[in-house]
This record gives C-alpha cells, structure tokens and sequence, in this order.
C-alpha cells in the first residue's frame, strides 16, 4: 500500500513530529477528504436542513440525504431509510434499548450478550433487563484465543428475545461469526444487535449478508468526524419501534392531545440534525471505499501479525488473547510484568507513541479474564512497519525506563 500518512495533515503538523499513533481503536485520524468536505459544507451549504424552502436549506437537505446514501450503501443497507444518524455507536444501541427492547420483553424473556461487550453495548440492556423482569445471559470467552466456544451458543434458545453482541472486540480483536449467530438468534426467533464499531474501519461490511437486525457504528472509528454515528436497522423493525426522542421534525401532526409521527428514518431524529457531520461521515466512507476494505483489512492483519511477532520475543510482555496477530483486526492488548498499564502508556508517551491503557470500558471481559487493567495498542492502514520496529524497540526498554534491571 502507499503511504497514506500523507493524506493526514495532523501527522504533518510540527506538534506531532515523529509521533507514532497506535490509539486507532479510541478514534481514528481524518484525511484531507473528510476536512475538505467539512469544510466546503460550512462554507457553502450551511443551512437548517428538511425546513427551509430557500436554496441553501435545499442545498443543505439534499447534502444530509446523500450523506445517508452513502452510508447505506457503505454498510450494504437494502435502502437509505433503513439508517438513522445518532451521535455514535453508544447511542444507537441506546436507542434500540429504550424502543425496541422496552417495547417486546417481557418478565421471564432472555437477553444475550458476550462478556467481550464494550460497556456501551452492556448498559442498555441491564436497564432493559431491569425495567422489563427479563434476564441477561452472559456468552463467555476463551481466555487463550478470545473466540466464543461453540457450546456457549446453546445459550441462545427459545427463551432468547435479543442477543446483542460485538462483531469485532475492542480488547480481543475477536471477530465473532456474526451471519452464524444471526441464523441461530433468528431460528429462536430472536432478533440480533451489533455493536459494528471496531469491525466497520477494518473490514467490508454488508448488513444484509450477515442478516443482522440492527447495527451500530461511530463515524470516528473510521476517519470521520466525532459526534456522529449510525444505526442500521430492517425497516420493517423501525416501523414498528416508537420514536426515541420527541421534537421538531420528527412529527407527523401535532395537536394538543398527541401526535404522530413521521416515517422512518425522520422518526428518529429530532431536533436539528448534524448535517456537516453526516458529510463528513459520508466523505470518510468514500474515502476508505477507494482504497478498498480488503486491501484495508490485509495491511491491517499483515502488519498487526508482524507486531504480535515482535512483540512474543520481548521478555515480560504477555499478550493478551489470540496470539495470532492475523485474527485481531488490528487490536494487540498487553501487560508488563511490574508495570502498570498506565505507566506503560506515560512512559511510550514520552517517547511519542500513543497507544491506550486502562480497563477499555470492557470491566466484565477484564475480570473473566483476570486482568483489570492493560495496554492496548492499535493499528490502521496508515501505520507502517517501521513504526512497528520503533515501537517494539521502545517496549522492549519500558521495564528499564521503569527501574528494573533485567
């Protein structure tokens, strides 16, 4: 691949001299593109969208209506109406929770979900268990190789009214059999949601294939803007969910008495939409589409196995998960024996790496597997190989750095 740092002006900026950027998994980095496209809206059709009958709110309309084409056919939606732009990914599961589950479970009725979930994707549904009398059931993980062994999804039974689950692990990089599951949720009469946000920046995605009912995603995990994400939905579902706020736009009629509502996907946006983030959004999916997910996703795997390589001949660091690098979608989450995951991240950081430590809202997969706290590094098609040697040799040193003498 070519060297797409150069399409990002942060890695040009003085500030940011030889900086190694490893946090891809919290947010990634914006292209020209998506800067570009930003820009132009603000400066050219920034208007109150779906209200204005004067040219600039047209303008502003139609570029917030494609923005939505473009991601539906970035994620393989069936049609636009079946995505609806939310803040981000924790959002859009919230949005399923307090509508959907609110709406359909029932005392005694089961709720599935991994104990790899991302606490965004963990929230919503003990609040939808709580409020509703059903009962979360918990898939648990290989501690070895972060996969779901096969007999943890003879949980998902006739009992089983949502099974939420991430595709890809923001700690393990484990991606789950997402089609199979779905088959399997569906056969129990089930319904799936995913959490898409780590799988949507690495690797192509079609909704529709891997029929999922609903799936969310952040823009910022794949080069877009923050403050913007989405949720796919089967459009026959959302017809039938309640809105999740009430305000402007999204009403059909309004009378002293009640309501009703507009059609989806309007129903579920109310109030002024962020129309330059949907933009934004929109560019970093096009973007990504012209250098194409598969050659995305086998840089990602190539180089992450090269770090996992590395990283295996270094004394006192312990991978944690699969150690085949090629299965972590870019994800490679560690530990230092003596050093704690927060001094790893402050002494790499003087060192200009960037990489996250802490629990990576992901506290229920840290206690199964008994480590509450480790470092995480994370790759994207710009990183290269020889910001991998750099930053093994630097690894390799922390314990030093740190007062150790082996």
């Amino acid at each position: 691949m070519r060297d797409y740092k150069k399409d990002f002006p942060i890695f040009a900026d003085k500030k940011n001299e030889s900086l190694i950027y490893f946090d891809n998994a919290a947010t990634a980095q914006r292209p020209q593109k998506v800067l570009d496209a930003l820009e132009n809206f603000y400066k050219s059709d920034n208007a109150n969208p779906l209200r204005g009958l004067y040219d600039l709110s047209v303008r502003a309309t139609e570029a917030y209506q494609k923005s939505r084409a473009t991601i539906a056919s970035f994620v393989g939606a069936a049609q636009a109406e079946e995505i609806i732009f939310t803040r981000n990914a924790s959002e859009s599961l919230n949005l399923v929770a307090y509508t959907y589950a609110l709406s359909n479970l029932r005392e005694g009725d089961e709720i599935v979900v991994s104990v790899m979930e991302h606490h965004s994707n963990i929230l919503p549904w003990q609040m939808a268990a709580q409020k509703t009398g059903a009962k979360l059931v918990w898939l648990e993980c290989d501690k070895e190789t972060g996969a779901i062994p096969q007999a943890e999804y003879n949980k998902i039974n006739a009992k089983t009214k949502i099974v939420a689950i991430t595709h890809v692990s923001n700690v393990l990089g484990t991606t789950n059999p997402i089609k199979e599951i779905a088959a399997l949720a569906h056969k129990n009469g089930a319904v799936i949601v995913v959490d898409g946000a780590q799988a949507l920046p690495h690797i192509a995605v079609n909704v529709q294939d891997l029929d999922a009912d609903f799936y969310a995603f952040s823009g910022h995990k794949f080069c877009g803007p923050t403050g913007i994400g989405g949720l796919y939905g089967k459009r026959e579902l959302l017809e039938k969910m309640p809105p999740f706020l009430r305000g402007g736009e999204m009403i059909e009629y309004v009378t002293r008495e009640g309501a009703t509502w507009a059609e989806v996907p309007a129903k579920f946006e109310a109030g002024t939409v962020n129309v330059g983030g949907a933009v934004g959004m929109a560019a970093a999916a096009e973007y990504l589409q012209e250098i194409g997910m598969e050659n995305i996703a086998r840089h990602d795997n190539e180089l992450c196995a090269l770090l996992v390589q590395k990283m295996s001949e270094i004394p006192h660091v312990n991978i944690v998960g699969n150690k085949d690098g090629a299965k972590r979608c870019g994800i490679v989450t560690f530990t230092i024996d003596g050093v704690h995951p927060h001094d790893i991240s402050s002494i790499l950081d003087t060192e200009k790496i960037a990489i996250r430590a802490g629990h990576h809202c992901a506290q229920p997969l840290g206690q199964h597997l008994g480590v509450p706290a480790t470092a995480r590094a994370s790759l994207y098609f710009y990183n290269t190989a020889e910001e991998v040697d750099i930053f093994c040799q630097k690894l390799a040193r922390v314990r030093e750095w740190a007062g150790y003498k082996d």
